[in-house]
């Protein structure tokens, strides 16, 4: 996607003109920008410099490294190889590839078997494991790509591979999320199309991190379909988490009640696996958003009937609902004890079971 493209979507989340991103920018940096402007950059008549591109970083709220360029997929191989954990290495991976293409790769049931694996393994396993399991499979998969239904596949594991990066940043995660969006629209699959957009958009909304490529990706995945589905679900629960940390309560509120009438009709009877959103996960998304808006009723009862379902065996989302009680704390008026709390709840957790989420939590509980 051109920069034009990227900046023209940014601008419609927000329900901007062009004028107004103009005036945005104007207010903030005191530049002198036009409507005519914005649509010479958005036609791609005209590229932003450098100094507009932090402009742009700052007020549509994305990352800078977003808007000066995406992952290319002819250099896939090398990017996942790059960023890779040890000690997985370039060359492993790319022996891995050239084998795979060789011998034709798992069938399509196969890797969706893979995915179902992932998916309740993600619940448990700590960033570094999953990126480095991942990443070959990447490379793997991206050798069999003519068959439609393993474009599907691949988006998929785009989304999972994206959540291992930090998201302080969010220019590796967020890169990741635009190839995924990108790679399941060859699919033809507009069930697995809301849910990779939607799932990223939580990711991001939860994490508070890059809120403008959330809403964006949320729009999207409602436009394409508004049939009930944990794509959708997901979608919806993204965009009110970006809400609630813009200040903006009653959108965040209205779309949690949207969210809620179609965890209704779709939510999860499977527990424990990032492809369900059974009704204690509902749970978690809802407990951190009413912390975020300083309801701290609802936002206890959210916690409560998500520790009566919770597995036991998953802990770190038990870490999750204490340290919403730290953000609770803090807004209140404690930060000191919001913080020593939090920290608390993190030091209990086993550092390998540590996520880049929880870490992200942390920082917002002490930024408050």
């Amino acid at each position: 996607m051109a920069v034009g493209e990227l900046i023209k979507d940014l601008r419609m989340a927000r329900s901007w003109s062009q004028g107004r991103l103009a005036s945005e920018i104007n207010d903030a940096f005191g530049t002198n920008l036009d409507r005519e402007y914005v649509r010479r950059w958005e036609r791609s008549k005209v590229t932003p410099g450098p100094y507009y591109l932090r402009c742009l970083s700052a007020v549509l709220d994305v990352p800078l490294a977003v808007l000066e360029g995406e992952v290319k997929r002819r250099t896939f191989i090398s990017d996942v190889a790059a960023t890779a954990i040890a000690p997985v290495v370039a060359s492993d991976l790319l022996g891995v590839g050239f084998s795979a293409r060789l011998a034709g790769g798992p069938s399509v049931d196969d890797w969706e078997g893979k995915l179902a694996t992932y998916g309740t393994e993600y619940m448990s396993l700590g960033a570094a494991d999953i990126q480095r399991r991942v990443s070959g499979e990447l490379v793997v998969v991206q050798q069999q790509l003519e068959n439609p239904r393993l474009w599907s596949v691949a988006s998929r594991l785009m989304t999972l591979y994206a959540k291992t990066f930090p998201g302080s940043d969010g220019a590796k995660a967020v890169s990741w999320y635009r190839l995924a969006a990108e790679a399941v629209d060859r699919s033809g699959d507009d069930q697995a199309r809301v849910w990779v957009r939607g799932r990223a958009a939580i990711a991001l909304g939860y994490e508070g991190a890059s809120l403008g490529v959330a809403d964006v990706l949320a729009d999207q995945a409602m436009a394409i379909s508004e049939k009930p589905s944990l794509g959708l679900l997901n979608a919806i629960y993204g965009k009110a988490h970006a809400a609630a940390l813009r200040g903006d309560r009653v959108t965040a509120l209205q779309l949690a009640e949207r969210g809620q009438r179609v965890f209704d009709k779709v939510g999860s009877y499977e527990q424990t696996s990032d492809y369900a959103v059974p009704w204690w996960r509902l749970n978690v998304f809802r407990s951190l958003l009413l912390a975020r808006l300083g309801d701290e009723r609802r936002a206890v009862e959210a916690q409560e009937a998500a520790r009566r379902e919770l597995p036991v065996t998953l802990p770190r989302f038990a870490t999750h609902l204490e340290m919403h009680r730290g953000l609770m704390l803090a807004r209140s008026g404690d930060r000191g004890g919001g913080v020593a709390y939090a920290r608390a709840a993190m030091e209990e957790l086993p550092p390998e079971k540590h996520s880049l989420t929880l870490r992200l939590l942390m920082e917002e509980v002490e930024a408050s």
